[in-house]
């Protein structure tokens, strides 16, 4: 059997490595167009910050480790068409120009995505740069370290982390959006309005609730400004962090796509074509506080993904569970992380719910220093269910997100979470874990109701 790979980021490096040791009599093909493999955008923010030195080191594997494992390699090779029913794919060297076609018995599509680049007026300035891969990576710091003003445009979790990084560099950095709030997807406003307040205090501009509308330049094509609805902003730098795309054009019309053209797979990761495997960032996933089919580009879905396509083409069948969303961040001292729904995301899908909030310290106040936790659970207000979840705190607290991960995934009820056996010791918490102070605040909020 011949397996051809698309794409060997995150989810096409995991599938190689598995499909490579599970089974060594399959044929593995490779094509990226980069020079690279499992490059992790989510560490370029470190890099621009100098707390990762060394670009090198944000790499997990390498051409030559899947090359050693067994498989063909095809670097900077561009896959122009998928003839889904021939089985074939029509391939293009971006070194030498040369073109040929090549077969498939299974295909894993682990293209990816690509930032979303708004058609915007100057959008093609100078110094107007995307934050994505390895090369995108070295161009930015490189751009940066002679400029004055930087400008980024979108308060997700990219988006923030640069700001951050920018500010530390001693940069004048504005950061532009849309909503009303930074991290608007992940955290609801109590949480976000302690970042924006430490944003404040580092004079970081946040220009929000406002689009850009244009960019000006000087007479070098060099970006020197930002219009948006609500005004104008002096900048030598823009980094765009507006969102993702999936990269399924290869595809379109040929299996089931999300209207934003993200790949619909089954609990094995095929397709609507059995044939054709898809993994990562190119595909929607099983979110299970919902039920539904979304967009969620995270590297972590993507290896989890990827390494179940490696065992299901292997013949050794595995489900996939789904996800919660699970992220983190770390912001100026402040370690935050979510799962599942937040309140904007379970009003907007018409889900009845509930809240109960637990402001602690995370240890006894007996010991040396201590930290508060800010911990908020939602919860199903008919079957009790855990939805979501996020949490706050100088302290690094952010695995007990994880937990209540697990909680959701196994449809924990609130109440029950207040008496899971958690250990004890002083250096790090307290008799009642936050995570069962939470439990125990909702069992007495329903006695209150019960009683009324």
């Amino acid at each position: 059997m011949k397996v051809v790979v698309i794409g060997c980021t995150h989810a096409g490096t995991a599938a190689v490595k598995t499909l490579a040791n599970l089974n060594k009599n399959i044929d593995i093909t490779v094509y990226e167009k980069n020079n690279n493999v499992s490059f992790l955008s989510c560490g370029i923010a470190l890099y621009v910050g100098g707390v990762a030195k060394d670009a090198s080191q944000l790499f997990y594997s390498s051409p030559e480790e899947l090359k050693s494992l067994g498989a063909t390699m095809h670097m900077e090779h561009e896959v122009l068409e998928v003839d889904t029913v021939n089985k074939e794919v029509h391939v293009k060297d971006l070194t030498t120009g040369e073109e040929k076609i090549d077969h498939y018995d299974k295909l894993v599509m682990t293209t990816g995505s690509w930032p979303i680049i708004p058609p915007i007026d100057g959008i093609n300035l100078d110094n107007i740069l995307l934050s994505k891969n390895y090369n995108q990576a070295n161009e930015i710091i490189e751009r940066s370290k002679n400029v004055k003003n930087v400008t980024v445009i979108g308060a997700g979790y990219i988006g923030v982390e640069l700001v951050e990084a920018f500010a530390l560099n001693g940069k004048n950095v504005t950061l532009i959006d849309s909503e009303d709030r930074i991290l608007n997807k992940y955290l609801d406003q109590e949480f976000t309005e302690v970042v924006e307040a430490e944003f404040a205090e580092r004079n970081i501009n946040l220009a929000l609730q406002q689009t850009v509308t244009k960019f000006e330049g000087n007479d070098q094509g060099k970006v020197t400004k930002v219009y948006t609805t609500k005004g104008e902003y002096e900048t030598d730098l823009v980094i765009l962090c507006v969102g993702f795309r999936p990269n399924t054009n290869l595809l379109k019309g040929k299996v089931d796509i999300l209207p934003n053209g993200a790949i619909k797979i089954n609990e094995y990761m095929q397709s609507s074509n059995p044939d054709i495997y898809a993994a990562g960032d190119s595909c929607a996933v099983n979110y299970n506080p919902t039920g539904e089919k979304v967009y969620i580009p995270l590297a972590t879905n993507a290896v989890r993904m990827g390494t179940l396509v490696g065992h299901n083409i292997a013949g050794h069948p595995l489900k996939y569970m789904g996800t919660q969303g699970t992220s983190g961040l770390h912001i100026f001292g402040l370690n935050m992380a979510s799962t599942g729904l937040t309140e904007v995301t379970a009003k907007h899908n018409n889900i009845p719910y509930e809240v109960v909030e637990v402001i602690d310290n995370d240890r006894p106040e007996f010991m040396p220093t201590f930290h508060e936790i800010r911990l908020k659970v939602l919860f199903h207000k008919e079957t009790r269910n855990i939805l979501g979840a996020q949490l706050i705190s100088k302290a690094d607290v952010t695995q007990m997100m994880n937990t209540l991960s697990v909680c959701i995934q196994t449809k924990m009820t609130i109440e029950e979470l207040g008496f899971i056996d958690f250990f004890f010791q002083p250096h790090f918490n307290k008799p009642w874990n936050t995570l069962n102070q939470a439990g125990l605040a909702a069992l007495a909020k329903k006695k209150e109701l019960i009683e009324q």
